[in-house]
């Protein structure tokens, strides 16, 4: 029963993206404003090298599907989203999703502020969300609930960047849920996965992920960094080898295992290097 209703959740969220998410990016209007005038999203004026903090109305599919569990209904999601330099909507760019662990009562916009500048300098978004009230069950489905509507509300205004790269990343809890979501959001096919950057983790959950949602093979195609700290103790360089070895005898093609001088923890200059990896491997 377990698995079945994992199932379900995957076949929901694939009937979700492809009704909802898709369906806004054809009857939605692009505004863009006229070079040197800058652009707007959900009414702030976005710059290159800055960052905005949104409000934006969720759909009730969006609803239903958070607050299963008992949650409760989110009406109004939030999304930090930040900017790298000369950045422009009308010119393709990847972006991170960044994913934050339940411990400590995180929240992904909480995290995001470590990707920022290696990210931003190398020519990324960075995409973090969250709702405008606290879950009963900080959940996946809570998780994803709210991930999807951010990127519905950034699709109805750039519907253009349904065709970006999209990159997940995420510390520990994060770094498991972030495989997760990736697996979901790839079942629909209406996310064009570049990679995952999974920082101080110890058990793979998207093998786990992978065998449930059953999205394409070009899923096991996707590149995967794992980032271990030498003297990291909650996610020792040993754990992160298992969930390597773990990752390739699913299928994962492309996954790579790069230790740093440090404990448990996001590095900025790894996260730089990840990034580069995923632009070479996907050439964009």
């Amino acid at each position: 029963m377990h698995d079945q209703a994992k199932n379900r959740a995957g076949n929901y969220i694939a009937g979700l993206a492809r009704s909802v998410i898709l369906g806004s990016l054809f009857s939605s209007c692009l505004f863009l404003a006229a070079p040197g005038e800058g652009a707007t999203l959900a009414g702030q004026e976005v710059r290159g090298g800055g960052s905005v903090d949104i409000r934006f109305p969720v759909a009730q599919y969006f609803q239903d599907y958070a607050a299963q569990g008992g949650n409760p209904r989110v009406e109004t999601g939030r999304a930090v989203l930040m900017f790298p330099p000369g950045f422009d909507p009308a010119r393709p760019w990847p972006i991170l999703i960044v994913t934050s662990t339940t411990d400590a009562n995180r929240t992904s916009p909480m995290d995001a502020e470590w990707y920022r500048r290696p990210a931003t300098m190398e020519g990324w978004v960075v995409l973090a969300s969250d709702a405008t009230v606290k879950p009963h069950q900080d959940s996946t489905n809570w998780r994803l609930g709210m991930l999807a509507a951010a990127l519905e509300a950034l699709r109805k205004e750039w519907p253009q960047s349904a065709h970006w790269p999209v990159a997940f990343a995420g510390l520990s809890g994060g770094a498991k849920r972030s495989g997760v979501l990736g697996a979901m959001l790839a079942k629909s096919g209406t996310v064009n996965i570049c990679g995952f950057l999974l920082i101080g983790i110890n058990d793979d959950r998207v093998s786990e992920a992978y065998k449930t949602f059953h999205p394409s093979q070009d899923f096991l195609r996707v590149p995967i960094w794992l980032s271990s700290g030498m003297s990291d103790h909650l996610a020792p360089p040993g754990a992160h080898d298992h969930v390597r070895i773990s990752l390739q005898r699913t299928g994962f093609q492309h996954v790579r295992v790069e230790a740093f001088d440090g404990g448990h923890q996001v590095k900025p200059a790894e996260v730089q290097r990840a990034l580069r990896w995923f632009r070479e491997m996907g050439k964009f």
